[in-house]
C-alpha cells in the first residue's frame, strides 16, 4: 500500500526542488513531476516526489482528518 500525503511548500529550492512542511517536519522535495508550484501551495508528495497540487481547502480538510485519527500530532 503507497500513502501520499499532502504537504505544504515552505520555500522553492534550485533544481526544481522545494522543501515541504507537515507536522512540524520539514522534506526537500522534487517539482520535476508538476509546473508552476509556488510557496504556500500544497502538493501530494509520494517517495520524495511532488504528483499534484491539491485545492488548499481539501488539504486541509484531509490534515485535520489525518490528525483526528492520531497520525499527526
Amino acid at each position: 500500500m503507497c500513502l501520499a500525503v499532502p504537504t505544504k511548500i515552505t520555500d522553492l529550492l534550485p533544481d526544481n526542488m522545494a522543501r515541504v512542511a507537515i507536522d512540524g517536519v520539514t522534506k526537500d522535495i522534487s517539482l520535476a513531476l508538476i509546473e508552476g508550484a509556488a510557496v504556500g501551495d500544497y502538493v501530494i508528495v509520494h517517495v520524495g516526489f511532488a504528483l499534484s497540487r491539491l485545492d488548499p481547502v481539501e488539504a486541509e480538510k484531509t490534515l485535520a482528518l489525518m490528525a483526528e485519527a492520531g497520525l499527526l500530532a
